[in-house]
């Protein structure tokens, strides 16, 4: 059964929720500024939206949950951030090759599987040419099995699959911090976007990622790209 979100959010049941951004993303705006058009699906209450509002020229901040975007709305402007209920599957025309970053951290993660090859087509169809995804990946969410959710897990394979026809990956490393009482290995990575399917072709592989003793959750982290014909430039 899909899950109801402003159910979750009206019972105050969020424990993605933790009332502050990314750690990994504060640390890797720190050094990478970003700039341009912003769009942050299931955003949630906006914490990720407001540390990239801080610098780019304009963060929408997109959820399904109508209470999310309510919440949202109550915290202080951090720069030109706005918030809109909306269904990332069904983008209107305005948002479609609109943007410059999209930035993901806990919609994949919350979507049933069996969307995830649409989630791949919205994401790509939001960004401009050559437009980055960056994005925090939830491989191993503690749950008891692979089809228990949300959070839903990945594996480094499917992640291949699914964004490789339509992505290059142009960098991913170790984020070194994470939310309080989370332990976690991370990697995050850039890429780039495809101009169409096909284009580019260049792969690539990615390190092991070992889950630390005591850990609960382990993520992958990637930036990738639409591609204009560039290649992957670096890996960390």
């Amino acid at each position: 059964m899909p899950t109801n979100w402003d159910e979750q959010y009206e019972k105050k049941d969020t424990p993605w929720e933790k009332g502050a951004p990314s750690p990994g993303l504060v640390d890797f705006l720190a050094a990478e500024p970003v700039h341009g058009r912003v769009l942050v699906p299931g955003c949630g209450y906006g914490h990720d939206v407001r540390a990239l509002a801080a610098m780019a020229d304009e963060v929408v901040g997109l959820d399904i949950a109508t209470l999310a975007m309510e919440g949202a709305d109550r915290f202080p402007k951090a720069g030109h951030e706005r918030y809109t209920v909306g269904n990332l599957f069904d983008l209107p025309a305005e948002m479609r090759g609109a943007f410059d970053v999209v930035f993901e951290h806990t919609c994949f993660c919350a979507i049933d599987p069996s969307l995830r090859p649409a989630y791949v087509e919205s994401v790509a169809g939001a960004l401009k040419p050559g437009g980055q995804y960056l994005a925090v990946f939830y491989l191993d969410p503690g749950n008891d099995s692979p089809d228990e959710g949300p959070p839903f897990e990945v594996s480094l394979a499917e992640l291949d699959r699914l964004f490789l026809p339509r992505f290059d990956l142009v960098r991913e490393w170790l984020p070194q911090r994470a939310y309080p009482g989370v332990q976690h290995p991370a990697r995050r990575g850039l890429g780039r976007r495809r101009e169409r399917e096909g284009q580019g072709g260049h792969g690539y592989r990615r390190p092991s990622i070992a889950k630390s003793i005591g850990s609960t959750w382990t993520l992958e982290c990637s930036i990738l790209s639409r591609n204009l014909g560039r290649r992957p430039v670096e890996r960390r």
